[in-house]
């Protein structure tokens, strides 16, 4: 009885985990998937070059406004950076090595361990990409490096390393004219976010820090405005908003839960007592007239006690 009564409240008290009938998508779909979004973007990227005088007209406008909005001067972050040249390095390599890594691992943990949580931040990541795409075709923006009236620093051709031609009409492998919105703010904010909706540790709010670093890395190498990063988390909320999230199973499967309408399973009874226990998955019997003793009469006080009262 004791062996039953463990695993029915075993059934009852475990959680139903979100990823209990999420189904993995097929390896090799994902990879060409992926792989065609990310050719997509890059030769789309592409579009924008040649547009080098709206692209400067586009930056005077973005450091006008950031001004007018009391946006603290991205030349502050910098001069943190520049205490040393190690820092500046270390800044430089984050730059050049960890945006793409993190979102690749961030992508595998998923579609290994949360497969319904993997297919929504797919979709997140390439709904904000291909927004960004437009905004780098259609409004062209020279990064904060190439503006001289900000007067700041190009960290990464000055320090090393660097993952831009030191000319940029004949980068032929990025467009540097596509700094708004900033990609790597956008994606480190949905790996942040990812993980934290598909992770139930308490430390999982740490991952914020990831976008954190990111934005200060970015303006502190003058390669992003402040501006950008806003648009980014801008469209990243506009494209949560369109794509559903998983789905979180909150009900029990249909193997564990009793049917609708049917009585409630009891422990046998012993023969040694008429009112053995049930189960404690179910409420106990009513006791019948035949099992309850009959009321007993009143008490009449003896008419010694009565007289003595009086």
């Amino acid at each position: 009885m004791f062996a039953g009564i463990t695993t029915g409240t075993r059934l009852r008290t475990r959680p139903a985990g979100p990823e209990t009938t999420a189904s993995r998508p097929p390896l090799v779909r994902e990879l060409m998937l992926v792989t065609a979004l990310f050719l997509v973007y890059k030769f789309g990227r592409q579009l924008a070059n040649g547009h080098e005088a709206s692209a400067f007209d586009n930056a005077d406008r973005v450091w006008s406004w950031e001004r007018a909005l009391h946006l603290p001067g991205e030349g502050s972050v910098q001069q943190l950076l520049l205490h040393g040249d190690t820092l500046v390095k270390v800044a430089n390599t984050f730059y050049a090595t960890v945006h793409f890594p993190a979102t690749v691992a961030f992508l595998v943990y998923l579609y290994l361990r949360r497969p319904g949580h993997y297919v929504w931040s797919r979709r997140v990541l390439a709904g904000l990409t291909a927004a960004a795409l437009v905004l780098h075709i259609t409004v062209p923006l020279a990064p904060p490096r190439m503006l001289t009236t900000a007067g700041l620093v190009d960290t990464a051709q000055v320090y090393g390393p660097s993952v831009y031609a030191a000319t940029p009409d004949t980068d032929t492998m990025a467009n540097q004219f596509a700094a708004m919105p900033s990609l790597h703010f956008g994606w480190a904010l949905m790996v942040a976010i990812g993980l934290i909706a598909a992770t139930r540790s308490r430390w999982r709010w740490l991952w914020l820090l990831h976008p954190l670093l990111t934005l200060l890395v970015v303006v502190g190498t003058a390669n992003h405005y402040w501006l950008d990063a806003l648009v980014a988390t801008a469209l990243l909320g506009a494209v949560l908003y369109f794509v559903p999230r998983p789905r979180r199973l909150t009900q029990l499967p249909a193997a564990s839960k009793p049917a609708l309408g049917a009585p409630a399973p009891t422990a046998p009874e012993s023969s040694s007592s008429p009112l053995s226990p049930t189960s404690p998955l179910s409420p106990l019997p009513p006791l019948t007239l035949a099992s309850q003793p009959a009321p007993a009469p009143p008490r009449t006080p003896a008419p010694e006690l009565t007289e003595a009262v009086r």
